[in-house]
């Protein structure tokens, strides 16, 4: 199976049928970590080379390369802490929340739209947990407001849209990326999820009468 097949893989729930050694053909087999040497694993996410061998071994590995990636997620290369991001997208738990929610806050904005996604995605979770309001709701309508990249905007959108049905600051923060972001892009994704936008129309909770 190759690195192509893999997400597809995931999403019809195939992971423990597949073989990890597959995934990493090194060649040289000093220059591997043993398959359960998770934070070998992990370092391996800053050689662009072999960063995603690495990071679809950990995610195959499921929930005992949890520990690893958690430590990852403080490395000092950002491609590493990309990744982790990417790889609690699969394995955050709730323990691991607040690791996740803390790469809002990180210094590029790769590792910030990656954590936002994890944060706004059930479909790719492994896990029931899910983001608590009180824990990231605020966070993201600072980043839909202000952050200084547009990607990291357009995925605030998403989590902020969590709770537009619920919260009228969610709402608000929203509407007015609607109206006034100075990014097209971000104009359009907060449209599709502020009031009257297709995709608040799909989510709106049915009454029950």
């Amino acid at each position: 199976m190759d690195l192509e097949s893999v997400p597809v893989a995931l999403s019809a729930g195939c992971r423990n049928a597949m073989t990890l050694p597959d995934l990493a053909p090194y060649g040289n087999e000093m220059l591997r970590p043993r398959a359960d040497d998770f934070n070998g694993w992990v370092e391996l996410l800053a050689d662009p080379l072999r960063a995603k061998h690495a990071y679809w071994h950990l995610v195959l590995s499921g929930d005992p390369a949890r520990g690893a990636i958690r430590v990852g997620v403080r490395n000092g290369n950002a491609d590493v802490r990309m990744y982790c991001a990417k790889a609690l997208d699969h394995l955050v738990d709730e323990e691991s929340f607040p690791e996740l929610v803390s790469l809002l806050d990180d210094s590029d904005d790769r590792v910030r739209v990656d954590a936002l996604r994890a944060l706004a995605c059930d479909r790719c979770k492994d896990t029931l947990c899910r983001p608590e309001k009180a824990e990231v709701l605020n966070k993201a309508i600072s980043l839909l407001r202000s952050d200084p990249s547009p990607r990291v905007r357009q995925m605030a959108c998403e989590v902020v849209a969590r709770w537009v049905h619920t919260d009228a600051d969610a709402e608000r923060a929203l509407l007015e990326a609607r109206d006034r972001d100075e990014h097209p892009s971000v104009r359009k994704k907060a449209g599709w999820y502020s009031l009257g936008g297709t995709i608040h129309r799909k989510t709106t909770p049915q009454s029950d009468s």
